[in-house]
């Protein structure tokens, strides 16, 4: 397929041609199924590989679910399934008694919101940015609304995992700079020696203190346990509702959850071991940063505020919503950083790691709202413009961003799915 020679990000419908071509390619051990609709419409795709041809369900052994595309802005996930599809059909080791099932894009309406152009670069990934507000993400909406709200992404991917009943789920993510790191919902002993080896020979760093991971059990380097309910570490962030995720739904199953994390922009300084001389003045400039670059964007959307709607446009109201989402929870962030809980001790990969996220939550928010004002023709573009070209600069300067290509994202991310895999089968049995 061309789609997997040029490896560009594809397209939710360019994930369904590539599919059909799959089946057609291979009838017996491949099929397709949809197994829900999108908000919009839009079909919820499940491709499956398995060594009977049956799409093995619950009872038939056992079975692997490969989750793609939950974070809008995360578009390498499509391509990694393709992949990691084609390498089952030429090996058939991995899916001896197992059946492979890969959702193709857990969330296409916002897959289609955010575009990403070729040629990449980091300024026009976020001048064409979108990430729909938590209560609106696939697998972060049981933590933040009632089971009557749910969005139906969410309902077809709970009601895939009670018909698969997975003993692994993987959730292909990405970050826009940094590095790559894994989540798990149970550890998985043995899996950071081939994450780490796969990372060096790809010349990917290891984030060895994710922000997303702050304070969590680190069983090797860039690999990371939830913690367990009840724990009471100082500094570590866990709260209760990553718990009420999607990721935790296979526990009902006594299933595990590993989420995939590789950089779309690398930079080494989220893998320096080196401890930091002063993590809590560091993470208080990086607050006050934040604060101070979140009222600029805040003082734009303002200004709109009593201006005309977004003229029933459904894409400005998205952004709008997730520009909202974004601004609000910010306050509370920088309150962390400087709160009690700011670590006394630390690594220099950790404040970097800090130094990004406060970087992109505001460029973000900044990114979406520029949409909005340049499909209005709003006089506030240009500024806004001018200070979301400048942030982009300096994110890739400060971090000495280099792109890593899209066959590379993938090759690592396929890796680690299937070393996984094997760590977990190895222990079961």
């Amino acid at each position: 397929m061309t789609l997997l020679r040029d490896m560009h990000y594809p397209t939710p419908h360019e994930l369904a041609l590539a599919a059909r071509v799959l089946v057609d390619e291979n009838p017996g051990p491949v099929r397709l199924r949809q197994v829900g609709a999108s908000r919009a419409g839009q079909p919820l795709w499940v491709l499956s590989v398995d060594s009977c041809g049956t799409g093995a369900g619950a009872g038939a052994g056992r079975n692997v679910l490969v989750v793609a595309g939950a974070h809008a802005n995360e578009p390498v996930g499509g391509a990694t399934v393709l992949s990691l599809a084609r390498r089952l059909l030429r090996d058939p080791a991995p899916r001896a008694g197992c059946g492979w099932h890969f959702l193709l894009c857990a969330d296409p309406d916002g897959a289609e919101l955010h575009r990403t152009p070729r040629p990449y670069s980091l300024l026009d990934y976020h001048r064409n940015f979108f990430r729909p507000p938590g209560p609106e993400q696939p697998e972060w909406a049981p933590s933040l609304l009632p089971p009557d709200r749910l969005p139906p992404e969410t309902l077809a991917l709970t009601a895939l995992i009670d018909e698969l009943r997975p003993v692994l789920q993987v959730s292909l993510h990405a970050t826009d700079l940094g590095g790559s790191w894994v989540q798990l919902t149970r550890d998985i002993p043995g899996l950071a020696e081939p994450f780490a080896k796969s990372a060096a020979e790809l010349h990917i760093p290891v984030e060895n203190g994710a922000s997303d991971a702050s304070g969590w059990p680190s069983p090797g380097p860039g690999i990371f346990v939830i913690p367990a309910p009840g724990t009471e570490a100082a500094g570590t962030f866990h709260p209760e509702e990553t718990r009420l995720s999607t990721w935790y739904h296979a526990h009902r199953y006594a299933g595990t959850t590993a989420i995939v994390e590789v950089p779309m922009w690398a930079s080494d300084l989220v893998g320096d071991p080196a401890p930091h001389p002063d993590p809590r003045g560091a993470l208080r400039v990086l607050a006050g940063r934040l604060t101070r670059d979140t009222a600029l964007v805040s003082r734009v959307r303002d200004g709109i505020r009593p201006g005309p709607p977004p003229y029933g446009d459904p894409d400005a109201a998205a952004l709008l919503r997730a520009v909202d989402w974004t601004l609000a929870l910010i306050p509370r962030i920088a309150l962390d950083w400087t709160g009690e809980g700011a670590p006394a001790e630390a690594s220099a990969a950790y404040v970097a790691s800090i130094d990004a996220f406060g970087r992109r939550l505001s460029l973000r928010a900044a990114a979406m709202l520029l949409r909005v004002l340049r499909a209005r023709g709003d006089e506030a573009a240009p500024g806004l413009d001018r200070l979301v070209t400048g942030w982009c600069e300096e994110f890739a300067a400060r971090f000495q961003a280099r792109w890593v290509p899209v066959a590379t994202q993938v090759e690592h991310q396929s890796r680690t799915v299937l070393a996984t895999y094997e760590r977990l089968a190895a222990r079961s049995g």
